[in-house]
């Protein structure tokens, strides 16, 4: 596989592949989380399909910098502090 493809591949399995919330009140904010990394995910994927013209490399860094924006922190997860 291209290593540039696999990536690319790698963030977005990042974005998508977050802590469980641990109980329903931390499910509000685990969900708000997600679905911001799952829109830029979406806009990574699409513009890699579409060959945008900065490239593969550029959409990984894009897709990276707006993960860091947007941290699976703020809600307690399935299993921590158990």
């Amino acid at each position: 596989m291209n290593t540039e493809i696999r990536d690319l591949l790698a963030v977005v399995l990042e974005a998508l592949d977050i802590p469980a919330p641990a109980t329903v009140g931390d499910g509000e904010v685990h969900d708000r989380i997600l679905i911001d990394r799952v829109m830029h995910a979406k806009i990574a994927l699409r513009s890699a399909l579409d060959e945008h013209p900065l490239g593969t490399e550029w959409t990984t860094q894009y897709l990276h910098e707006r993960l860091a924006e947007h941290p699976p922190t703020g809600y307690r997860s399935w299993g921590e502090g158990q």
